[in-house]
């Protein structure tokens, strides 16, 4: 019987009941516990009697068994005194074991009342009732035995909370392997699944969230395996402090464009690696690694830009401990260079200066310390912490100061690893060879790479044929901080993905088949969602979001600064708002690198993206936002942040005309003769025309023909003549946008 109906059957609640319970030693959660037909019975027992609650109340119930007992021998040897009444030796001797004082008694009153016998034996009788009457008052120790109940209660306390079976699983799993994890039938998970909405087949891959829906109704508890790769990372936190030894720093060469950066790391490597690139200019990631003679090794990593190191980081893996920021000495910083300091901050690499071209007689290092100072990196000559160096590729100048303070920021920073245990490193770069099959550029984290190691980089495993390290020398194993390139994976990585050396190849199969289950579930479901306006207000809400991070591109400096002030008095005590990047042009593919790997979203104010960094913003699920008015921006950032967003207005590309040659008319004005290279251009819809990723006109066409004839349409790969509604300033490679928008409602 449970708590809640021995209560009613009691007429009392079932909080009195379990405190009752509590004195008599039987623990009790709450109503809903089963109790055992015992302590049920004591306590109707106890009810019935009116006995008050206590340890000791199941005491009078034994008193009055025993009591009972002693009745019927009192009746039965009643007989026998009234038959013995003459003898009262007889008499005595059955009384004195229970009462010493009774025999005296007895004797005293036969003595008295001789000839009156049956007196004699009413009076015996009496004494022999309150010989049994007494051990009512004094026998309390038989309560000792009973109060003992909290002996028995686990057996009550058992059926009472029955806990869930713990069933582990790895992510995303099958319905078919999910019920037989759990010991259930398939049509059963099946029918739990639609229960609570979610309709699935036997194969359909279930995540996290689907999972522990399905799992309190079918009665189990889902707990979450790591997966081996996880498992791996999660023994890296774990090491023993005094197995890690000192390592190489990785160093990243960062820049404007024909700054330097490649030419400087010729001169460090004493090599001639631009000369191997087409037009000179580096087209492909590498790691290289320098030997400093009696001080150290640095690898050096040599990226087309600062896209490619902020790509790795958009995966997950920031391989770099310091970054060389190429500046020269005669151009001074330029955008690129402010994106570049942007990245690397974002990313909390150390920043070291690097002024190249000093040599030249156009040199003005006064003028770039000065405008370093105007992006927040205050040189030591200033008083500030930037370390800057002058250097010249073209005569060697400086570049032993240069790597001495590398190797200088390296000791700061205390980088250390353990190199005696199982590697694990990052692609740095991947691609097929003739020869070789698919090949992995890669620098090592933690441990040492060995010839032979059966390798895991994403989806991909395999046995290390070959190991060569940056000048095509074959090696045997490369320990922490040193960059191989190395053939035998199964597959091509992506850069940025993250290599494991494992046990054997049981191991390497199951992460990759988990890796494999991972990819499909983000193609069945679309890839993850960055952070985007919509969903901002219910991260906010959650309190699982501190802070905003935006990236502005405007067409003029004062719209920025104008904005980011505007944006950042927004900031509230539950998220603050910050501007991580803000500069002047169109949206590019750094910018959309920039927003994945730091989780940010983009603001276009007069300004577009160009088609790639769309295309990027597409694949990668970054937010990107247009406006043309300052106040609109903060407004609906403000919206968002209270979660009050008006329906959202979506621009749909039509299609695109690039101007090709220009017309002058005295009655139409300036006419546009273009070439339509994407989609469609309709006279109804709005058009924007773009110059040099600026848009300087946005409106509609006042014609459209084709040859002589107005037309309602053009196609792609057609040609036509256009011109704009009031506006004249058009010019040959000017692009024009035709565009419609939607309404969307405000998602949150």
């Amino acid at each position: 019987m449970r708590v809640h109906e021995l209560a009613k059957k009691l007429n009392i609640t079932s909080k009195d009941l379990i405190a009752l319970l509590a004195g008599k030693g039987v623990s009790v959660k709450n109503h809903m516990v089963v109790l055992e037909e015992e302590v049920v019975q004591k306590v109707l027992k106890g009810a019935h009697g009116g006995t008050t609650a206590g340890a000791k109340e199941p005491a009078p119930k034994v008193e009055a068994a025993a009591e009972k007992k002693s009745k019927e021998k009192a009746a039965s040897k009643k007989k026998e005194t009234a038959a013995k009444a003459e003898a009262p030796k007889p008499v005595a001797a059955p009384v004195a074991p229970i009462k010493k004082e009774e025999p005296k008694s007895v004797s005293a009153a036969e003595k008295k009342s001789e000839p009156a016998p049956a007196v004699a034996v009413e009076k015996k009788v009496e004494v022999k009732a309150a010989v049994q009457k007494a051990p009512e008052v004094q026998r309390p120790k038989p309560v000792t035995p009973v109060a003992k109940p909290p002996v028995t209660p686990p057996v009550p306390a058992a059926p009472v909370a029955p806990s869930k079976p713990v069933v582990e699983i790895r992510f995303p799993i099958t319905v078919g392997d999910l019920a037989k994890r759990i010991r259930r039938t398939i049509p059963e998970v099946i029918k739990t699944l639609m229960n609570v909405g979610i309709f699935a087949n036997v194969n359909q891959l279930l995540n996290e969230e689907l999972v522990y829906a399905a799992a309190t109704p079918l009665g189990v508890e889902i707990k979450k395996m790591q997966d081996e790769a996880q498992e791996i990372l999660l023994g890296e936190k774990a090491e023993d402090p005094s197995k890690l030894k000192p390592r190489p720093p990785v160093v990243t060469m960062m820049g404007h464009v024909d700054h330097g950066k490649t030419s400087l790391l010729d001169a460090i490597r004493s090599t001639n690696v631009a000369a191997k690139e087409k037009g000179f200019i580096t087209q492909h990631i590498g790691a290289y690694g320098v030997d400093i003679p009696g001080k150290g090794h640095v690898t050096f990593l040599d990226t087309p830009g600062h896209e490619a190191f902020t790509a790795m980081r958009a995966r997950g893996a920031n391989v770099t401990d310091i970054v060389v920021l190429v500046v020269a000495a005669d151009d001074g910083v330029m955008p690129q260079t402010i994106e570049a300091v942007d990245h690397a901050r974002e990313a909390g690499c150390p920043i070291v200066v690097a002024m190249n071209k000093i040599d030249l007689p156009s040199a003005n290092p006064a003028k770039v310390l000065g405008e370093l100072q105007k992006i927040d990196l205050l040189p030591e000559e200033y008083g500030g912490k930037t370390i800057c160096v002058k250097v010249s590729a073209k005569t060697g100048k400086g570049i032993e100061q240069l790597l001495e303070m590398l190797l200088l920021e390296a000791e700061v920073l205390e980088l250390k690893a353990n190199p005696d245990r199982l590697a694990t490193g990052v692609v740095i770069e991947s691609h097929i060879s003739r020869g070789s099959g698919p090949v992995a550029s890669v620098i090592v984290q933690k441990g040492t790479l060995k010839l032979g190691d059966i390798v895991v980089a994403g989806q991909f495993e395999g046995r290390i044929r070959a190991m060569k390290n940056d000048l095509g020398k074959t090696v045997r194993e490369a320990g922490p901080a040193y960059a191989v390139e190395l053939s035998g994976l199964s597959g091509v990585p992506e850069a940025g993905e993250r290599l494991y050396a494992v046990e054997d190849e049981k191991t390497a199969q199951k992460i990759t088949e988990q890796k494999t289950l991972e990819l499909r579930e983000r193609q069945m479901r679309g890839i993850h969602k960055h952070m985007s306006l919509e969903s901002l207000y219910n991260k906010i809400s959650d309190g699982s979001f501190k802070e905003l991070k935006i990236i502005i591109k405007a067409d003029v400096q004062g719209s920025i600064e104008a904005l980011t002030q505007s944006l950042e008095k927004l900031s509230t005590d539950k998220c603050r708002l910050h501007v991580i990047h803000g500069i002047v042009g169109g949206i590019n593919e750094s910018d959309v690198m920039l927003a994945a790997a730091s989780d940010a979203i983009i603001i276009g104010f007069h300004v577009k993206a160009d088609p790639k960094a769309q295309v990027l913003a597409e694949k990668e699920a970054v937010d990107i936002h247009f406006y043309n008015i300052i106040y609109d921006a903060v407004e609906q950032i403000r919206k968002a942040m209270e979660g009050i967003l008006e329906p959202e207005l979506k621009e749909v590309s039509e299609g695109k005309a690039k101007i090709r040659q220009i017309f002058k008319s005295s009655k139409a004005g300036v006419i546009g003769g273009a070439i339509i290279t994407k989609g469609r251009v309709t006279r109804q819809h709005h058009v924007r025309l773009v110059r040099d990723n600026v848009v300087i006109f946005e409106g509609r066409l006042s014609s459209l023909k084709r040859f002589k004839d107005d037309v309602k349409e053009v196609a792609e790969g057609y040609e036509c003549g256009l011109s704009l509604a009031g506006f004249n300033d058009l010019r040959e490679g000017d692009v024009l946008e035709s565009f419609r928008i939607d309404k969307m409602a405000a998602k949150l």
